[in-house]
Parts: C-alpha cells; structure tokens; sequence
C-alpha cells in the first residue's frame, strides 16, 4: 500500500449501535482514509457501509439514542493534529464538523428555494452577508460542480425545476461552496440515468484535487473506475482495504473475491 500518502481521517475500534438494536451494525471497524483519494465502500445491502459514512461527520446524531464506541480522528487545519470528532458534544461543533465533512445523498436534496439561495444558504449560515462576496463564492462553486453554464442565467429560478442531474449537482455546489475537507457520497448515482451517473463521476473525479471522497456505491464498475482505495464490508465489518486494483484484481480475502465476482451468497 502506498505509505506516502496523508491521512485525513482515521477510524479507531469504531462500535456503532442504533436504539433499542440488540447487535452493534459495526463491529470494530479500523479504516484509514487517505488526503485527496477516492475510497470506496463497497459490500452487500445492510453490511453496514451507509451507517459507518454516516458516522463520519455525526449525522446519526440527529436522532437521540446513538450510540458509538472507539474513535473517529480528523485532521485539523491549523494544527495538524487528528482530533476525535466522537468527543463533540455541542450543537455549535456538529454544524462545523458538517461544514467540514459535508454529506451527499442518494436522492438529491434541494432545498424549496432558489438556485442561487441553495448554495448561498450554508455561507450565511457561517457568517458570510456581503452580496459580493456571497456572489463570487457561488458562482466558484456553480463552476466546480460543472453546472455554472446550465444555470448562470437563471439563479432566481426555483431548484425544484430542475432535472434530477442538475439537482445532484446542485447539492455538490452547496457543499463545495464551504469549502468542506472531505465528501461523503451515499450512492449519489443510484436514481439518475446513465448520462447523469457519468457527469457526477467525471465531478468526482475532478474534485479530488481539492478535496477527500468517500463513497458508497453498489455498483462494482463504478467503484473500480472511480476511486483509488476500495473497502469492502460484510455483516458489519470491514473485511479488506486496500488500494482497488489490488482489491478486484488480487483479493486478499475469499470472501472480497466472492462477491466482486458475484459468487457471493
């Protein structure tokens, strides 16, 4: 494996165990996650890959009666340091750990607002009001999520109307806008076309360069095009990790090789 990369996240022991569950959904879990890299999460539907991206930025949090175990370690910008983010406690630290490590869905999720307001939204919300400013940031963002020339002559215009691609995007631009370290997809391609599916792939691709992703896919094509490092997951664990040509073409693990080549089950 290359060593030489930087970790930018780094996940400890980690147990996580939804309310009233009998069982923990993960189980121990150690990944690292590397600076400007792709990494996958691929495995089997209910082995835990969603719940274990969601707990990288706290989202379960929203709802009471989470409950994890282990460490979940971020690298901070000032210091360098790698700071537990499972240690946050305060309503004001999880809005800048989102900020940080922003989340993109399965379903895109516009808000019910403008084109220009969606991106806009989450800068006010870090405190930015001057309309040059505001102006200059979304327009930056539009651009690196590769619809600028799509909307730029129609940023008052409702979200709502816009196709499910575009919608995608959109929500891309809103995260971007905040300059995030890390991007987590949750299947983003799973409910738009082919033509769609590839330009978010090419998006991915591009964004890299400035920021970390991890994604969650179900499509083993997409994985293997797209992200440099691949986990795969089964019943809760993290079975292998490794960088993906190495993970489809010489699993360590019967179990990986099973299901990528659909013996599985």
């Amino acid at each position: 494996m290359n060593t030489t990369q930087k970790p930018i996240m780094e996940i400890k022991d980690l147990r996580f165990i939804y309310p009233g569950a009998a069982q923990p959904t993960l189980k121990g879990n150690n990944l690292t996650i590397y600076e400007n890299q792709i990494t996958a999460m691929i495995g089997p539907s209910g082995c835990g890959k969603s719940t274990l991206l969601r707990a990288l930025n706290r989202i379960h949090d929203l709802y009471p009666g989470c409950k994890y175990d282990g460490e979940i370690l971020l690298r901070s910008n000032t210091t360098g340091e790698m700071n537990d983010i499972l240690k946050l406690r305060k309503e004001n630290e999880f809005i800048k750990l989102r900020q940080q490590v922003g989340m993109i869905f399965q379903k895109p999720t516009p808000f019910p607002m403008s084109i220009y307001d969606n991106v806009a939204y989450g800068l006010r919300l870090s405190g930015i009001k001057n309309k040059g400013e505001l102006d200059g940031r979304i327009e930056k963002a539009l651009k690196e999520a590769a619809i600028w020339d799509e909307v730029k002559n129609r940023l008052n215009d409702s979200a709502m109307g816009m196709s499910g691609g575009q919608q995608q995007r959109l929500c891309i631009a809103r995260s971007v806008a905040l300059k995030p370290k890390v991007l987590l997809f949750d299947e983003p391609t799973s409910a738009l076309d082919p033509i769609s599916t590839a330009a978010i792939e090419e998006l991915i691709s591009e964004l890299k360069k400035d920021v970390t992703v991890v994604i969650v896919t179900h499509n083993m094509q997409q994985a293997s095009r797209l992200s440099d490092y691949t986990t795969f997951m089964y019943l809760g664990d993290i079975i292998e990790f490794g960088p993906t040509e190495e993970v489809f073409l010489n699993p360590r693990e019967k179990l990986t090789e099973d299901y990528i080549t659909g013996r599985f089950g």
